[in-house]
């Protein structure tokens, strides 16, 4: 970390003294200190309970987000095998507060408009749990690489990933989201204690340009709330026009949308009418600055459409082939299969596109002129003959759920072989099954299949996964 705030742009600074007044020296402070760390706990797999007793490093609980957690700088937990199994997704902890203000439930059509890399994301489908529908889209499909990466890590098997321009979106979604997540992109100036670049890359000029895109951003996203829903607008910005300024202009051309209040927090700060047109309701936004709470920087504000809600969508039911379906079945038998995601496993939500199988969201609706990067869970291929599973189905699958299981101490030098493709020698004892296909699993949290032969485990952890 930089010593001196020097970094920092003057017109910045400048500004945030205007901004602050008093508040400004307490501010600048702040840059001396320590960046935070923080990770969130995946409640659709373990409770924070289990979690607590189980993990190998030390954490405290974030005490306004439930299921954060502070952890020391000198910690690496993407190193552990927990993080493999999708435990947990490494945040920013100021970063968790939008979706813990958002409230969402299982069952409801949700959609993260600007998603990539995940974090708000992953928290959204776990609060699912396995429930209704997840739209994950990045307008980057590099990014949206990156954002796949951790669906499937956090084992979210109700979900479409897709990478399209938001404007794209309306058309097939018009009024169809219970809730909506637009954290938008912004000029970053939250982040300039956590990467210095973002403060050199800064310009008021570049500020001015992101709050047009934010403008056309958000009145999209109110397009796709359907009465009775709720839209959670954020960024990691400071920047007046950003923030109240692009609410603001949202309340005037979608007259029918109000701010409302979010559960607060000691240290959370009351937006500022005067920072945007003037409403009043503009204070129910909230700011999070650095010199008042333990974390980076953020702003959110929480918009409810009024109305009745629309009925619901008819559930998803496919026409695949269904003569593959022996195959697949032969497979679920031979691990010992209960249920998928602590649900019922259902048949009509099976896809056979020529070798690959998926398991649909439980929702059907009319897509076009949408690219996707996963249309739902990505189960495995279809080969000669038999059924090869995935590395995304043994990550969608909860503890207990299969009992052809070899399950391993989170010290195990074994996990870390394991993760990098080597096979591994297993004692009889170990498995619960003689040969075949084994789900390899951390303190009874699935990591990946395998196929055992006498004592050795054949590694089908995949290449592209692998340490």
């Amino acid at each position: 970390m930089n010593d001196d705030p020097k970094y920092l742009p003057e017109e910045f600074l400048n500004r945030m003294h205007n901004m602050l007044g008093d508040d400004f020296q307490a501010f600048l402070n702040s840059y001396q200190q320590p960046r935070t760390f923080g990770l969130r706990v995946n409640t659709a797999k373990i409770s924070c309970e289990e979690f607590e007793k189980i993990v190998p490093f030390p954490i405290s609980p974030i005490p306004w987000i439930p299921g954060g957690y502070f952890y020391p700088e000198n910690v690496r937990p993407s190193k552990c095998a927990f993080y493999q199994a999708g435990l947990y997704y490494l945040q920013e902890p100021s970063a968790m507060t939008p979706v813990s203000r958002l409230l969402p439930k299982p069952g409801e059509y949700i959609l993260d408009m600007c998603a990539a890399p995940g974090g708000k994301a992953t928290a959204l489908g776990a609060a699912l749990k396995g429930h209704g529908l997840l739209v994950a889209n990045d307008i980057s499909t590099s990014r949206a690489r990156a954002l796949l990466r951790n669906i499937e890590l956090f084992g979210i098997p109700n979900s479409f990933v897709t990478s399209t321009a938001p404007k794209d979106l309306v058309p097939c979604f018009p009024e169809f989201f219970h809730k909506i997540i637009l954290d938008a992109p912004c000029s970053g100036e939250g982040m300039f204690r956590k990467d210095e670049a973002l403060a050199k890359d800064w310009s008021p000029a570049k500020s001015q340009e992101l709050s047009l895109i934010q403008r056309e951003l958000i009145l999209q996203a109110a397009d796709m709330l359907r009465p009775g829903g709720y839209l959670l607008y954020s960024t990691c910005t400071f920047a007046p026009q950003e923030d109240e300024g692009t609410v603001s202009y949202l309340l005037e051309n979608r007259p029918d949308m109000e701010l409302v209040e979010m559960p607060g927090y000691e240290g959370f700060s009351d937006g500022v009418p005067a920072w945007g047109k003037g409403q009043p309701q503009l204070t129910r936004c909230v700011r999070i600055f650095p010199h008042k709470m333990n974390g980076e920087g953020h702003f959110m504000a929480l918009l409810h459409k009024p109305g009745q809600t629309i009925s619901e969508i008819s559930p998803v039911f496919t026409k695949p082939n269904r003569t593959a379906f022996e195959y697949i079945d032969a497979f679920f038998r031979e691990i010992g299969l209960k249920s998928l995601g602590g649900q019922p496993f259902d048949w009509n939500r099976v896809e056979i596109k020529g070798d690959k199988v998926y398991y649909l969201p439980p929702v059907s609706c009319s897509i076009r002129r949408i690219n996707f990067l996963r249309n739902g869970l990505y189960m495995g291929d279809l080969k000669k003959n038999r059924f090869e599973p995935s590395q995304p189905l043994a990550l969608a699958l909860h503890k207990g759920e299969v009992s052809s299981v070899i399950t391993l101490p989170v010290q195990d030098q074994r996990l870390e072989r394991y993760l990098k493709g080597e096979t591994l020698l297993i004692n009889p004892e170990e498995a619960a099954s003689p040969k075949g296909w084994q789900l390899l699993c951390v303190e009874g949290y699935p990591l990946g299949f395998g196929k055992l032969v006498g004592q050795t485990l054949k590694n089908k952890y995949p290449s592209g996964w692998r340490l």
